[in-house]
Order: C-alpha cells, then sequence, then structure tokens
C-alpha cells in the first residue's frame, strides 16, 4: 500500500456522521378563513415551499434546520397554513470540504423530512381537514439545483480591476 492509499485509509478511518438530536424548533398552523371554508366545496390546491438553513455551532457541530410551508386554498382562499421548522444537531468530522456541503445540504434534510411530514400531517388532521400526505422530496437534486445556481450567480458578478 502506497503512503498515499494509506493516508486516505486513515483519513476514511477518522470519518465521522452522527445524529445527536432531532427536534421541532417551531410550528404554525392559520385557518385565516374558518369557519366559512369548511363550507366550500373541497377541491383544494396545495402548495409546498421548503427551506434549510445551517448553523456551525462548533467543531464538527452543526445544526441543520428544515422549513416546510404547506399553503392549501380552495379556490382564491386559503383553507390553511402549516408550517414547522424541523431541526437537527449533527456530528461530522473527516470528511472534506466538498464532502461536508452534499451531507448539510442534502442528507441532513433527507433525515428530518419525515419528521416534519409527520408534524404537518398531524396540524392539518387537527386542524379538521383531510390529511395531507406529503410526497417524498429529491433533496440531493435540489442541493445540485442550489449548487448550480449559485455558480450562475458568481459566474454573472461584475468584476472590477
Amino acid at each position: 500500500m502506497s503512503e498515499k492509499e494509506k493516508a486516505a485509509a486513515s483519513d476514511s478511518d477518522q470519518r465521522n456522521f452522527s445524529i445527536q438530536r432531532i427536534y421541532t424548533c417551531d410550528i404554525s398552523f392559520e385557518t385565516p378563513n374558518s369557519p366559512a371554508i369548511f363550507r366550500e366545496q373541497w377541491k383544494p390546491e396545495t402548495s409546498l415551499d421548503i427551506n434549510t438553513n445551517v448553523k456551525d455551532l462548533d467543531e464538527g457541530n452543526f445544526e441543520v434546520t428544515l422549513t416546510v410551508t404547506a399553503t392549501t386554498k380552495v379556490g382564491d382562499k386559503v383553507a390553511y397554513l402549516a408550517e414547522v421548522q424541523q431541526s437537527g444537531i449533527f456530528s461530522i468530522s473527516g470528511f472534506s470540504e466538498s464532502e461536508k456541503g452534499p451531507l448539510v445540504g442534502a442528507y441532513c434534510p433527507n433525515v428530518l423530512f419525515p419528521y416534519a411530514r409527520e408534524v404537518i400531517s398531524d396540524l392539518v388532521s387537527k386542524g379538521s381537514f383531510p390529511q395531507l400526505m406529503l410526497q417524498p422530496v429529491n433533496f440531493d437534486a435540489l442541493y445540485a439545483q442550489h449548487q448550480k445556481e449559485l455558480t450562475k450567480q458568481g459566474e454573472q458578478q461584475p468584476t472590477t480591476h
């Protein structure tokens, strides 16, 4: 085994990814048109907004927050707006910077999403609306798209001399 291979093997032995804690930071549920909305013919249209935020807590520990907002309308009236901020503290060490990006930007939100989906579903049901089943989200594709947009923005920045 060459020195380079030994160094790579040593680095991979030191890799650590672990979930320290998963918790709900914030929950919001609004039914601005209740009780009149319950009398409307139920033909809902739901839009979903998803955001992530990463905070470097200290050496190797990151807080990742996934915000999921579901807005359901019947016609032009908002039936409900349900939002959850689901967070996790993740320990990540032994990975290169280029490897950390996809971990905190795609893998961690993927871990958090089932928790957020459950909270949204419970909120909607407790609001007396039919169950809302959120479809799986491809966080790898969202992360790749975000990286592509950042690259494009960087290319469009004017250079000064």
